[in-house]
């Protein structure tokens, strides 16, 4: 799976203004709205009621909140590099300022878990995060996000 399925220059958030993880999930929610063309509040409950069954914060100031979504077609994803970070109710207690959101179609079930793990595979790695971290700019935030979507034929 590669990152440039998964989000568009378009769905990047460089500095997103928000107070609260509600607020946060409502920004997202609109974002994701206009590049899906799916209503806000369908997204805003899915989220919602997946934070419900536990916080979506992972750690070390990453969230990836998710859910799945009837009537997509295909993954989406939107990034979000917050202006200050917040109380995401993450599992390490630490404020959140990475958020990536990640929509699926209702039946996509691997394919989900797939785009998943890439999306925590990137935001795992410390270095890829510092980088996030040092720019506001959206271009630079979807060029890094997007640079080892190459293909790798490592072995």
């Amino acid at each position: 799976m590669d990152m440039m399925d998964l989000i568009t220059p378009e769905s990047v958030l460089p500095s997103l203004k928000a107070g609260t993880k509600k607020q946060v999930l409502q920004e997202l929610s609109r974002k994701a709205a206009q590049l899906t063309g799916q209503p806000e509040k369908t997204i805003l409950d899915v989220l919602t009621e997946r934070e419900r069954l536990g916080s979506t914060g992972v750690g070390l100031g990453i969230a990836i909140p998710h859910g799945k979504l009837p009537g997509l077609d295909h993954i989406v994803g939107v990034f979000a590099r917050l202006e200050k970070p917040i109380d995401f109710d993450a599992i390490d207690d630490q404020p959140v300022d990475l958020v990536f959101l990640l929509l699926a179609p209702a039946g996509a079930g691997a394919e989900h878990l797939r785009a998943l793990a890439r999306v925590s595979r990137l935001l795992r790695d410390r270095a890829a995060c510092i980088k996030l971290r040092g720019t506001d700019n959206a271009v630079a935030l979807y060029s890094l996000l997007t640079e080892d979507s190459a293909p790798s034929h490592a072995a």
